[in-house]
Parts: C-alpha cells; sequence; structure tokens
C-alpha cells in the first residue's frame, strides 16, 4: 500500500540530516526495506517516505555521500532531531560493527564489506511489536500492506488538517476494536493475537514500557507471555523496538545462512539463536542483519 503524501509546498527544503557515516542508496533500502520496520515506502527519484511515532519523513542520497531529509513545514522543526535519533545518529555503525568477530570469522568479513554503513534503527518499542506480531508466515510486502490498513482504518492522522496519512493506532485504540474489525485488515489469525495482546496491555499500564527497560533474557521471557509472540518475534521486537543489540533473532534467512556458512544444518531455531549469541558477541543482532542482507542478495544467485 503507497501511503498517502501532501502537496510539495507543504513540505520543507531537503537538509542534510546529521549522521555519522550515512548509508549509501543500496545500503539505505536495506534497512528502511529490509524488514526492520514496515512505513517506509519507496517514491521517485530514489526518495523514501515513512512515519513512526506520529512523526512523518522523506529521506534521500543526498550529494558526496550525504543523507537528506524534508518534512512537512509545520512539524519539520522536530522531525530532524526525531529523524537522527531514529536512525541512531549518534553512533558510528562502523565502531559497532568493529566490534564484530570479522577479523576470524571470514564469512561475516565479506557481509561486512558488501554492506558498509548498515545500522539497527531505534523504533517505538509499540509500533514494532505491532508490525511484528503481523509478520508470521509473511512476506515483507504483506506486513507493510496489513500495517498500512491498520493505520488507514484505525490510526489517528499525522497532522491535523492535512491529508498525511495516518499512524498506526496504538494499543488503548487497539484494545477497542472488535477482532472481526482487525481481520478486515487482512491479519487473518494474526488478528486473535493482537485482539488479545492489546486487551492484555489495556489491564496493565506501563506493562510493555516496563519490558522493555528490562535486561535481555528477562525482556525476552516477558514478551513471550504475549499472545502470538515466540522466540523470533521477541527477539526481532527487542532488536528493532529497544536496541537490545545481543538479540539475535532467527527466520528462514538466517537458518539458511548458519546452515551454508557456519554449518548448522539441522539446527533448531532456539539453538542457532544460542550460537549467534554467543559467537557473535554483544553486538549479535548487528551480525544478523549483515547475513541476513548478505543471504538475502547473494544466496539467491546461482553458483558460480
Amino acid at each position: 500500500m503507497v501511503q498517502a503524501g501532501i502537496g510539495p509546498e507543504s513540505w520543507s527544503a531537503w537538509r542534510p540530516l546529521a549522521l555519522r557515516s550515512p548509508p549509501g542508496p543500496e545500503v539505505l533500502a536495506e534497512i528502511l526495506d529490509g524488514g526492520q520496520t514496515f512505513r517506509w515506502h519507496r517514491r521517485p527519484g530514489g526518495e523514501w517516505q515513512g512515519t513512526w511515532s506520529g512523526h512523518l519523513a522523506r529521506l534521500r542520497p543526498g550529494p558526496a555521500g550525504t543523507l537528506e531529509w524534508s518534512a512537512p513545514d509545520a512539524a519539520a522543526g522536530k522531525t530532524g532531531p526525531a529523524l537522527a535519533h531514529y536512525l541512531d545518529g549518534g553512533r558510528d555503525p562502523r565502531d559497532l560493527a568493529d566490534l564484530l568477530p570479522w577479523r576470524s570469522d571470514p564469512h561475516l568479513a565479506r557481509c561486512l564489506a558488501a554492506w558498509p554503513g548498515l545500522r539497527i534503527l531505534r523504533q517505538p518499542l509499540d509500533e514494532t511489536l505491532l508490525c511484528f506480531l503481523c509478520s508470521a508466515t509473511k512476506r515483507i510486502v504483506q506486513i507493510k500492506q496489513m500495517a498500512g490498513l491498520l493505520a488507514e482504518r484505525h490510526g489517528r492522522p499525522l497532522l491535523a488538517g492535512a491529508a498525511a496519512g495516518r499512524a498506526l493506532p496504538s494499543w488503548a485504540d487497539l484494545a477497542e476494536i472488535p477482532e472481526a474489525e482487525l481481520r478486515a485488515c487482512k491479519l487473518g489469525f494474526r488478528a486473535r493475537h493482537i485482539h488479545a495482546t492489546a486487551r492484555f496491555l489495556a489491564a496493565q499500564p506501563g506493562w510493555l514500557e516496563e519490558t522493555g527497560a528490562l535486561a535481555y533474557p528477562r525482556a525476552r521471557e516477558r514478551l513471550r507471555l504475549l499472545p502470538g509472540v515466540g522466540g523470533k518475534v521477541a527477539d526481532c521486537v527487542l532488536l528493532f523496538g529497544a536496541n537490545r543489540l545481543e538479540s539475535f533473532p532467527v527466520d528462514v534467512w538466517i537458518l539458511k545462512a548458519m546452515a551454508r556458512r557456519y554449518g548448522l544444518e539441522g539446527w533448531r531455531p532456539g539453538a542457532i539463536a544460542h550460537f549467534g549469541r554467543v559467537h557473535f558477541g554483544a553486538q549479535s543482532g548487528l551480525a544478523q542483519q549483515y547475513l541476513f542482507a548478505w543471504e538475502r542478495r547473494e544466496g539467491r544467485k546461482p553458483p558460480e
């Protein structure tokens, strides 16, 4: 689903984004459209438009390896700093990548060289949980469609009086929506999980925020109490929504990568996740993104 835009006269001029080691066009596309987030959409001319936490912005590669942004004039003063935080602009991803064991891991070194500047977004925990509850057995394009329908039918306007699209509904809003209406957003069985999770969170205010502040093992354990949240979803939510870089989500691409590149054929997802956290260390979630990006692009190619 393509998100509605507003007239070009209502947007700010393009401005350089204060970001350490800005990603190039291919890496930017992987960050925004590679399964971390589901609310960014490609526009003509190499631009991207997306929303998070009630913000609306556009991004594009700028001159000399920079990154530029634009936002609706009415909100540009707040959007710029929020966007820099969202893209983890205070840290250089090359410094984080250098902490990974690439010196003793030739395949990881190859992945790092292929995707320079790859980074983990700092997304809102509540939105990340909602999107990954939509993700079971679905491809990225389908998750984006479900998130778009939830926002369009049940979210609140991003800007008053402007056709700028809508934010995702809050968990409090979701708790008031009948399950049948959620199913109408093409959620299928996921509607049941989202409906039950919304009721759970409505009955326990602050539970999700408390969970996000806990150390990784306890936070993962608590998230798995929610309907529809297994180990992979819990790890995705913590990595992409709470910046827990020790999370190592295991999906089909990581199963393939670990079997093909590390000899873990036939290993169960839980064992692979444990291996990933031990082998790659405290930044294992960043390693996971490099492995994921490399496998999705290079793993599809026929062998030479």
